[in-house]
């Protein structure tokens, strides 16, 4: 159990992660567990969480992966299928250490493409729905041109300082996202295989400027899901739209937990 916005640990397979819960907890409402970016972690998704748990009545979750913000430094460099390996060897351990009962996953990023490998590869009934933030099921060059432009910003402009205000071990965090996906055999990288896997409805949000990736992203998704997906592509947003555009990021998100909970609704009433 969480105290409201106070930091807690995380103790799993020997290593302590960070995590915060907002709102009520899992024995008395649904969860929202949050998924961070690559460069993400508890502190960066700001005031986010705590509006999104007065927006929907649910629980949020938020916890930072090894080799970010205050949890455990990570073994590098990474192996280049880590996002598949923390949806299927960490994030179960994660939602039992909370104590999950039900709710959905919310990903942005990396945390998008984590929360649909955990999906379309993990059986677990208590996951009634996504939410997809800029996810990426496969590398487009833009995005790595992006992510190059990274690099460079953290090797000579003030990018390092400023995500050090977040990060205990900020190279780390950095080399750890930044070498895994300029690997020459990263180009190759696609989980597009675990869509077709998915079984709870999904909503995907994406700036219409987002420099990491293209609506080609979303368009995989919609075309290989056998679920309903949701889309909503936001004007004036890029890569973070809980940051660029918050009060439409959470109406949205608020929208689609309801209609989660009328279906449930109805579902037994029917039974």
């Amino acid at each position: 159990m969480w105290t409201s916005g106070e930091s807690m640990v995380i103790r799993t397979r020997g290593v302590s992660l960070e995590g915060r819960g907002y709102g009520p907890t899992p024995e008395r409402a649904p969860t929202i567990v949050l998924l961070h970016e690559g460069l993400g972690c508890v502190e960066l998704w700001r005031d986010f969480p705590q509006k999104l748990a007065e927006a929907t009545g649910y629980g949020v979750f938020a916890y930072s992966r090894q080799g970010y913000g205050r949890s455990d430094a990570a073994a590098l460099p990474r192996p280049l299928d880590y996002m598949t390996r923390e949806a299927v060897d960490v994030l179960p351990d994660v939602l039992k250490a909370i104590g999950f009962k039900k709710g959905v996953l919310a990903g942005h990023s990396d945390g998008a493409s984590i929360a649909a490998i955990y999906a379309g590869s993990v059986q677990d009934h208590r996951v009634r729905g996504l939410v997809l933030m800029a996810p990426h099921f496969f590398t487009e060059p833009m995005g790595l041109d992006a992510i190059r432009d990274a690099r460079q910003a953290y090797d000579e402009g003030d990018l390092r300082a400023r995500l050090g205000r977040y990060h205990r071990d900020v190279d780390n965090a950095f080399r750890g996202w930044n070498d895994a996906w300029l690997d020459p055999t990263f180009e190759a990288w696609n989980i597009e295989e675990v869509i077709a896997y998915i079984r709870v409805p999904v909503l995907a949000i994406q700036g219409v400027d987002d420099q990491y990736g293209s609506r080609a992203q979303i368009e995989a998704l919609e075309t290989q899901s056998y679920n309903p997906v949701d889309v909503a592509m936001l004007e004036d947003c890029r890569h973070s739209p809980h940051i660029d555009q918050p009060a439409r990021t959470l109406a949205a998100m608020a929208e689609f937990v309801a209609r989660l909970d009328a279906i449930e609704a109805a579902e037994a009433e029917a039974a």
